[in-house]
């Protein structure tokens, strides 16, 4: 083997390397995919040891073995995250979870809050000056080998070769050991295609392109991943590298370009996956692997701008308490990376977080938007950490919102059958006004396609949604910005409060098909605003009424007929033929509006302040854009 010239001394079988362990050691064993399998066998059939502690992040090659009473009396594990393999063991009380945060792990190991006697590592072979590499595993590795009395490493042709903190000369190793075998393999569990197109639907709107990623642990942060294909420039800031990047990968999807922190590189702790994203890994410089107490800790992940971290969740409460690590008191994952990466997202300038998950579980018979976390579950991720929520029904953002703002934002994206429950617990409560309207129990996905972002002449981008239930704070706020004259144009009387009941009579009225509203939303600073409203309700069989309110500032660039567009649109999906509308005599913009939408439109004289304009869709133009007063 090239490079071991001068360690020949050090390689030895497995069985004299571990015969130097002795009885009542404190072994740290290398993460995950990255484990020596060949030294853990060998350890483990090896009667002679006798109350060894095993320290690991992820473990894969002792679930063979923990179901075995004999193997317990002589093994003790602690585990860091409970990997899938080894969750009944957990249920069991087989193993002892250790809760703590990954970019922190390195310095218990440093400080030996936890001491080590002995590390378990795998490496590539050594180089031509000695160095080996840690692979696809140097997370809390490298802070394991260096903190450990003793370091046994197993060789490995399998192992890639990695660019970055990985590397490890034969000089620091006290037993090498040669033995070629596949390294692990993990893949992800399937989802409903369904249910994982729709999240990440969802997910796609809200990462713009050129951000920085990180994809957190789980089956369903990378199973959205084919989602965002449709990005340009993704850089990649992340504990872990999975197959599901390897397609933006290769679409140039992730380019790296505009990173603000080490740009043009892939920056890692961890590869786990199959042998397809182990050989793309292989010598491959765009990847940066890094100790996990540089890759998490958060005021390093905040020098990337524009962050954004996926994870996901087992739960989430009404309040925005996120439990990841346990269901009940059984004890499931672990913490992880989320809350590294949610705290450092949250620092990084026009960074922000997303936690995906299922609406539901155990075939849909449980929400896991719930009242409150399950008894005993743990709260790995605070109410103040949360920003947006996603599931297969929508978005929900938290972050600096009320409890009666996130009751709102969370039950509309709760499964529908669970809503009204869920609206009714929250009142016993006193979250939320006790004459609250639920979201309807209805799912609202077709209100998607209702969604475009439209370029105005002053070069601002408007957003245009229908109103949701949780709308209820911004559309007050708007009501509170308008003029006391655009208020009488709207309402023909000069309405002085907007209360929490005038809200709740426009809900009770919105069902998004006989009646409609469409809201124009602005970016300003790290939130969005409503800048203008449109509506219309059943007015007679065929014809619904229509009305526009527009924020000073936005009038005269054409947001009413943008609306008027976009409301013309759903009404002719719902079988109306034509828009009837009351105007003020002295609005003759919107009067010129609606002219201008439909040449023909009648002007019919009520004998009041008002006329009253009907429209038929089938005599709608697209007329030259020009300025207007709406």
């Amino acid at each position: 083997m090239e490079g071991i010239e001068n360690g020949n001394y050090k390689l030895v079988s497995a069985e004299e390397a571990i015969s130097h362990i002795r009885k009542g050691s404190r072994v740290f064993i290398g993460t995950g995919c990255g484990e020596p399998q060949h030294l853990i066998r060998t350890m483990v059939s090896d009667i002679n040891l006798q109350d060894i502690m095993v320290y690991q992040m992820m473990s894969f090659t002792l679930a063979d073995y923990i179901a075995d009473e004999m193997f317990r009396n002589r093994f003790s594990l602690k585990l860091f995250f409970i990997s899938r393999q080894m969750r009944e063991a957990a249920f069991q009380g087989w193993i002892d979870y250790i809760p703590a945060y990954l970019s922190q792990i390195p310095r218990l190991f440093a400080s030996h809050r936890i001491g080590l006697d002995v590390a378990l590592i795998q490496v590539s072979p050594p180089d031509k000056y000695g160095y080996c590499s840690l692979g696809v595993s140097v997370d809390i590795t490298r802070a394991g080998m260096e903190n450990a009395r003793m370091v046994i490493a197993q060789i490995n042709p399998s192992v890639p070769r990695t660019w970055g903190d990985s590397f490890v000369h034969i000089d620091d190793i006290d037993y090498l050991v040669y033995h070629e075998e596949p390294i692990v393999e993990m893949t992800n569990r399937e989802y409903d295609p369904e249910l994982i197109r729709r999240i990440g639907h969802f997910v796609s709107q809200l990462v713009d392109d050129g951000v920085t990623l990180q994809i957190g642990f789980g089956n369903l942060p990378n199973a959205i991943l084919p989602y965002l294909d449709g990005k340009k420039d993704l850089g990649i800031h992340t504990q872990v590298i999975t197959d599901g990047m390897l397609p933006l990968f290769e679409k140039k999807v992730i380019t790296n370009r505009k990173k603000s922190l080490l740009p043009g590189r892939v920056v890692a702790s961890l590869c786990m996956g199959t042998d397809a994203i182990y050989r793309f890994v292989d010598n491959n410089p765009v990847f940066y692997f890094r100790s996990s107490e540089f890759v998490n800790d958060p005021t390093v992940i905040a020098r990337n701008d524009n962050l954004v971290s996926i994870s996901s969740a087992l739960e989430v409460d009404l309040t925005g308490q996120v439990s990841t690590d346990s269901m009940g008191y059984l004890f499931y994952s672990g913490i992880g990376d989320q809350v590294d990466f949610l705290r450092g997202s949250a620092m990084s300038k026009g960074g922000f977080s997303i936690i995906a998950l299922p609406s539901t579980a155990r075939k849909g018979t449980v929400s896991r938007i719930v009242p409150h976390l399950s008894e005993g579950a743990g709260v790995a991720t605070t109410r103040g950490d949360v920003n947006f929520i996603v599931t297969e029904y929508g978005i929900a953002e938290l972050k600096g919102k009320s409890i009666y703002q996130r009751v709102m934002e969370l039950a509309q994206i709760s499964h529908p059958k669970f809503r009204e429950e869920l609206i009714d617990i929250a009142k016993s409560r006193h979250y939320i006004f006790q004459d609250q309207l639920p979201p309807v129990q209805e799912d609202l996905l077709f209100l998607e396609g209702y969604r475009s972002t439209v370029t105005l002449r002053n070069g601002k981008n408007i957003e245009f949604r229908p109103l949701l239930s949780s709308d209820e704070f911004s559309y007050r706020n708007f009501f509170y910005s308008l003029q006391e004259e655009t208020i009488y144009r709207r309402f023909f009387y000069k309405i002085k409060i907007f209360s929490h009941e005038m809200v709740q009579k426009q809900w009770a009225s919105v069902d998004y098909r006989k009646n409609m509203s469409i809201i124009g939303l602005t970016q300003r600073g790290g939130s969005r605003e409503i800048m203008a409203i449109g509506s219309y309700a059943e007015e007679q069989e065929q014809r619904a009424e229509v009305a526009f309110v527009v924020r000073e500032d936005f009038q005269g660039l054409g947001v009413c007929s943008i609306l008027l567009k976009i409301l013309e649109g759903i009404a002719k999906e719902n079988r109306y033929k034509g828009f009837v509308a009351s105007v003020l005599k002295e609005n003759t913009a919107m009067i010129h509006v609606f002219k201008k939408r439909y040449p023909h439109a009648r002007i019919l004289m009520t004998g009041g302040s008002d006329v009253t304009i009907l429209m038929d869709f089938d005599d709608a133009v697209e007329p030259e854009e020009k300025a207007c007063a709406c």
